[in-house]
């Protein structure tokens, strides 16, 4: 017996993601996952702007609405706190006012990446989706659900939605990756249709643009249900990934993007990361004042390569 998992084949990617790259991160909480491991490695990348989005609608509509404004009109409250239903509850606040002012920053935050990002990574968390007065929302913010309709995206909802982005955005290199986070709460036969849902509507869409080097799909999902299936790799909540196993889809991501010069500066930036969250036991004393000389020399060196690194 060679092995004791199945190991999901992933092709090297012809075209491959550096330094030089600015990385937009958008989608389920997997996203921000991936996004943080990014920030560690200091890629000039942001994930999720205006909050985790789990569903492709609500992903597809925050691309679209990049530039609209939000009114305070568009709130709802409830629970003594005002919430935008396109956005994440971190969002939300008892004054209208800086609920408007929290989502016009994103949104500001959001364009600028929009515009400047030249990979966009998408990771579509669930097909199920729930509708407001005929739109679906982002977020529920644990309004009761009978102010909601609960119902499934088609593929062909999916793909619809996606087809013209792709088309519009020729610049961008697309990577899109399904969730392996569990959406237990909506019974485990139906997370299990969510997924072949998503995961055909993402075949369709790489299918539509001839499988070229700029549409790509990223086997997170696979990767997780195959090689890592045991449920030691699950946090405690027995649905996210564990850290463990966020580790590992990271580096078989990176195996697969990432050259080895770049995986080489990753290294490099990596421990500057490490050392610049190093917490000295006694910050006073003469090594952690001459740790922290010989950093700000490494940060100014490295600043010359790469501006971007604060």
């Amino acid at each position: 017996m060679k092995d004791w998992f199945t190991k999901v084949a992933i092709p090297i990617a012809e075209k491959q993601i550096g330094y030089q790259d600015k990385i937009l991160l958008l989608g389920s909480c997997f996203a921000d996952n991936i996004g943080e491991k990014m920030r560690a490695h200091y890629f000039q990348s942001c994930s999720n702007p205006v909050g985790t989005l789990y569903n492709p609608n609500s992903i597809a509509k925050a691309i679209g609405d990049v530039q609209l404004s939000i009114s305070e009109e568009q709130l709802v409250k409830w629970g003594g706190m005002w919430h935008s239903m396109m956005h994440h509850g971190s969002f939300s606040h008892p004054d209208k006012a800086e609920v408007v002012r929290r989502c016009e920053e994103s949104r500001a935050q959001l364009c600028k990446y929009w515009q400047e990002a030249n990979v966009v990574i998408v990771t579509f968390g669930t097909a199920w989706v729930y509708e407001m007065d005929g739109d679906v929302v982002a977020n529920c913010h644990k309004i009761p659900s009978d102010r909601f309709v609960r119902r499934r995206l088609t593929v062909k909802e999916i793909v619809d939605l996606w087809r013209p982005i792709l088309a519009a955005m020729p610049d961008k290199q697309w990577i899109f990756t399904v969730s392996p986070i569990r959406h237990i709460k909506d019974g485990l036969h139906d997370n299990q249709l969510s997924k072949a849902i998503l995961l055909q509507a993402v075949e369709e869409l790489l299918s539509g643009g001839a499988k070229n080097q700029r549409i790509a799909y990223f086997a997170a999902y696979e990767i997780m249900q195959d090689e890592l299936r045991d449920y030691r790799f699950y946090a405690e909540d027995m649905v996210h990934p564990a850290p463990v196993a966020v580790d590992y889809i990271w580096q078989r991501f990176v195996d697969t993007y990432m050259s080895s010069t770049t995986q080489s500066e990753m290294r490099e930036l990596h421990q500057l990361w490490r050392d610049r969250h190093h917490r000295f036991l006694h910050p006073e004393s003469d090594e952690a004042h001459a740790f922290q000389q010989r950093l700000e020399q490494r940060i100014a060196a490295l600043q010359l390569r790469y501006p971007w690194v604060e």
